[in-house]
């Protein structure tokens, strides 16, 4: 029964990533890019919805992750392998938020362009991560 529950829910979970994938892309941003207050927070906008779409994303990679090496744990009985992910999976959280932290402090007082520096670095390290939680090494 538990087994026929992964299994559905494994299924469920690629085909909404496939879904999701062939739905909605990033939305194209750069045109509501400016400096006036009004229109700098449309553009922030358009990239919190961006930086939403892309944390789905990822979220679904790393729960396929997890549910697979949980099915490599019940089929081997290697339980090495689940800390290890999810301590890399909590490393890599910390490394980009403090990366974009910086990159944000660094551009202060501005606080407009503070924060469009950090949310495009926020979508960026997303796309790297989902693509390398994609990979087959």
């Amino acid at each position: 029964m538990i087994k026929t529950i992964n299994i559905f829910l494994f299924f469920t979970i690629v085909f909404s990533y496939e879904s999701l994938a062939r739905s909605e892309a990033l939305t194209d941003c750069s045109h509501l890019e400016s400096d006036h207050p009004q229109k700098a927070k449309r553009y922030l906008m358009c990239l919190d919805g961006n930086i939403e779409l892309l944390e789905r994303s990822r979220q679904t990679w790393i729960t396929k992750l997890l549910m697979d090496t949980e099915e490599l744990e019940k089929n081997t009985g290697n339980t090495q392998l689940m800390p290890i992910i999810k301590r890399s999976l909590l490393s890599q959280s910390r490394y980009m938020e403090d990366s974009c932290k910086w990159r944000y402090l660094k551009e202060l007082p501005n606080s407009t362009r503070a924060a469009k520096v950090f949310k495009r670095c926020k979508i960026s390290f997303l796309q790297q991560h989902a693509q390398e939680l994609q990979a087959n090494f």
